[in-house]
């Protein structure tokens, strides 16, 4: 096998607790992340250059060693001494610095990609301790789940059987916010104490979305909005515009919208305002 192409899906984050500073500087969290089918492609391809290249068209995609996935390719070219070399080409259709993770997807859908193009043989539990390595939101996307819960720094995953699919109209300002811009803005005094993983599951298990939109919480939004007081008007113009309930992913500044069906979603966005451009209808994945 010469290349393989694989789907890197982005996230959103139902519920977003963050519950203090840990002494790495990383801070505990505690979260429910749900995987939608807004997905960058990725296609590995074999070289004979024995150099790892990055190919992407947008161009707030790092293509050198910034980049997540070739992060990912050159730990496992390190430790299992692959010779050859390989060209990553992503085709990004998940917003940069959004609050979607799409950075980390990618990350993830290159361990596991290459694990197979490679012929590395490596488990998931293995695979798994490459994604801690590269970033907290990595090791979400190498399981098999629609949901999980994010515990630790979010890399400590435990899938969820649920099987109710939700729909969103998303909405991703283009402007990029950097997490640790948003972490350094918390105030962990002000942050709600409330166990929102526990009130927001069992409206999820059930499938209630009037409850279950009424849960939706994020112990960021207030640092997201020191930044950019302006977005509140965004989730005021969701709301207004039909959406059950209305919740930043993430560290921003992508909104989401949990809405009834797929032609709510698709009706809502085409009476939305036309100034944003980045306007997605996701489902679960």
């Amino acid at each position: 096998m010469d290349h393989l192409t694989v789907l890197s899906p982005a996230k959103l984050n139902l519920v977003l607790d963050v519950l203090g500073k840990r002494p790495d500087g990383f801070h505990e969290l505690r979260t429910i992340f749900e995987r939608i089918s807004l997905a960058d492609q990725i296609t590995l391809t074999r070289n004979k250059s024995n150099k790892i290249s990055v190919c992407c068209a947008h161009p707030h995609v790092p293509k050198g060693p910034g980049n997540s996935a070739f992060k990912a390719a050159m730990m496992l070219s390190r430790d299992f001494s692959i010779s050859e070399g390989l060209d990553i080409n992503i085709i990004k259709n998940i917003p940069v610095a959004a609050g979607l993770a799409g950075g980390s997807s990618n990350a993830a859908a290159v361990l596991s990609g290459l694990n197979r193009l490679w012929q590395i043989g490596l488990n998931n539990a293995q695979l798994v301790n490459y994604a801690a390595r590269l970033g907290s939101d990595v090791a979400f996307f190498l399981y098999n789940t629609s949901y999980a819960l994010g515990t630790g720094r979010g890399e400590l995953i435990k899938p969820l059987d649920v099987k109710t699919k939700l729909w969103h109209v998303l909405v991703t300002p283009r402007v990029k916010i950097y997490t640790k811009e948003v972490f350094t803005r918390l105030k962990l005094k002000l942050t709600n104490k409330k166990d929102n993983v526990n009130i927001l599951l069992p409206f999820l298990r059930k499938g209630d979305l009037a409850r279950l939109a009424g849960a939706l919480s994020n112990d960021l939004e207030p640092a997201i909005l020191s930044l950019r007081p302006d977005f509140i008007h965004l989730k005021n113009k969701l709301l207004d515009a039909g959406a059950t309930g209305v919740c930043f992913s993430g560290s921003g500044p992508s909104v989401f919208a949990c809405v009834q069906s797929q032609q709510h979603a698709q009706s809502l966005r085409a009476k939305f305002d036309r100034r944003y451009t980045q306007i997605f209808v996701v489902s679960t994945l």
